[in-house]
């Protein structure tokens, strides 16, 4: 009976202590045991990655392991992984990005049909002018074309001169016709083709056996009198110029092109043209030419195009809108909107988003464009996010740098997680100076961070400055971005009352 007594007493004894350890562990939760949350938070602590320390005094200098500052009598801050993303972006909450009206589209693989986009002007296809000129020293008796740009069709008559100088030539050729000898006949016939007689007047000396001295201009196909260079009663030598005699059919067409699209045109290009002058109508014809010379001062280059118009429906100085009949078709490129891409004039950055409301300036290579796509060379995959909205702030490189820092300052009004919230600290001291958005503290110890008393520099927003004066006594709280320490809020102390006054980054 001895040793079933004896196991009786020990198996009690356990289950007590059992019992005991089970009442202990559970008032030690929910008394909120020190030792044991304290274990807690250094576990939570160990398991974040510290990505290195720096001294929030300058932080730009980084260290890759804990210690005290070369710098000051303060221990160095840990910078953790979670903390901040290490790329020069910024994060906005959804509310802010709302605000500012931020929108964003993809990265895409897509064929890009390159397309001219040029105006052009119209013009008179110069080779295809006529001058129509006086056959020898005469008169004009008669104009039946007074006036330039008048319309003529072919065989209309446009003037009528007196050749007095034609008589005697004429005159010995009906003499030798009456002799009867061939060869002479002929040299007298040859004699009056070379005094730029034609060969309907000579043609009437023969059937009328009378000399011709009064010859009619007609005109020789149809157009338009581009110049007039002779009035009625006026005395014309051999030679002179008259008319100018054009054509509308066809016509040229002048345009200016970037030079960023020379690689589009080619001799020989089909090309299709419109004008507000018809609408509804298009023109077609081909590049005839493209001329050499680069216009400095617009940084356009001319080419000559050839158009038909056989209803001489086109005017010279009419404007056209000139594009490719056979768009210019690229392979799959990565492309992006165009109001996405921020031209600094040396060089062009996107906004790519992540879509967790952060934001990374990237610098990109950009292609060819066209239709409000542009390729991207370098910088960017397809798939990838950037801002196509709300860049107003951000159109070109003086509005990107005040936009980025105003996008960052909204971050300060944005609601986080606690893992992911920048810790604050508390401490009391007093305001020895205010330059510009930049206060000196004289602060006592701040123990959660090991620092005793110093003097020290806080970047202070904005709304903070109006209520804040040197000399102040002040309790504070503060934050250590990478960027240096920051004020968050001030509550300055006077007779007892305290004000607290909390700021954002403007």
């Amino acid at each position: 009976m001895k040793p079933i007594v004896t196991l009786s007493v020990v198996a009690i004894a356990v289950a007590a202590a059992l019992a005991v350890g089970y009442q202990l562990g559970t008032n030690s939760v929910h008394s909120g045991n020190p030792v044991a949350s304290t274990a807690t938070t250094a576990s939570q602590e160990t398991l974040r990655k510290v990505l290195y320390w720096y001294d929030p005094m300058t932080p730009g200098q980084r260290f890759d392991k804990p210690g005290k500052s070369p710098f000051m009598d303060m221990d160095l801050v840990p910078r953790y992984a979670d903390e901040a993303q290490d790329d020069g972006g910024i994060t906005i909450s959804a509310r802010q990005q709302q605000n500012l009206g931020v929108k964003t589209a993809q990265a895409t693989q897509r064929t890009l049909d390159l397309q001219l986009m040029a105006f052009g002007t119209v013009a008179t296809d110069e080779r295809g002018i006529e001058t129509l000129s006086a056959r020898a020293n005469g008169l004009v008796e008669k104009l039946y074309v007074k006036a330039p740009q008048q319309f003529v069709q072919r065989n209309d008559p446009l003037a009528q001169l007196w050749m007095p100088q034609w008589s005697a030539a004429q005159q010995e050729y009906l003499a030798i016709r009456q002799w009867g000898d061939a060869s002479l006949v002929a040299a007298a016939r040859e004699r009056l083709q070379l005094q730029f007689m034609p060969e309907e007047i000579v043609k009437a000396v023969e059937r009328s056996g009378k000399p011709q001295t009064r010859i009619t201009l007609r005109a020789p196909a149809q157009g338009y009198i581009n110049k007039l260079d002779v009035r009625e009663g006026a005395q014309v030598n051999a030679a002179q110029s008259l008319f100018e005699l054009a054509t509308l059919d066809p016509v040229w067409i002048v345009v200016d092109y970037p030079e960023s699209q020379a690689s589009l045109l080619s001799r020989g290009n089909n090309i299709s043209a419109t004008t507000d002058s018809w609408p509804g109508k298009t023109f077609h014809g081909k590049v005839d030419e493209l001329l050499p010379n680069l216009e400095a001062s617009t940084r356009t280059l001319k080419a000559r195009l050839t158009l038909e118009n056989p209803e001489h429906l086109l005017k010279p100085g009419m404007i056209l809108n000139v594009t490719l009949t056979h768009p210019f078709t690229t392979p799959p490129v990565v492309a992006i909107p165009d109001e996405a891409l921020i031209t600094t004039g040396t060089h062009n950055r996107v906004l790519l988003a992540d879509g967790n409301g952060h934001f990374t300036p990237v610098e990109v290579k950009t292609g060819r464009s066209q239709k409000g796509w542009v390729e991207i060379t370098h910088g960017l995959e397809a798939g990838q996010s950037v801002v196509t909205s709300g860049q107003f702030l951000i159109d070109s490189e003086a509005s990107l740098k005040s936009a980025l820092p105003q996008m960052a300052g909204d971050q300060s009004q944005q609601e986080t997680s606690a893992a992911s919230a920048a810790p604050t600290y508390q401490a009391e001291g007093k305001i020895e100076a205010i330059d510009g958005d930049t206060i000196t503290l004289s602060h006592g110890p701040v123990a959660a961070l090991n620092w005793g008393p110093m003097t020290m520099d806080f970047q202070a927003p904005s709304a903070l400055l109006p209520a804040l004066a040197v000399g102040q006594h002040v309790s504070f709280t503060f934050v250590l971005p990478e960027e240096g320490a920051r004020l968050v809020s001030v509550t300055p102390v006077s007779n007892g009352n305290a004000h607290q006054h909390e700021g954002h980054q403007q």
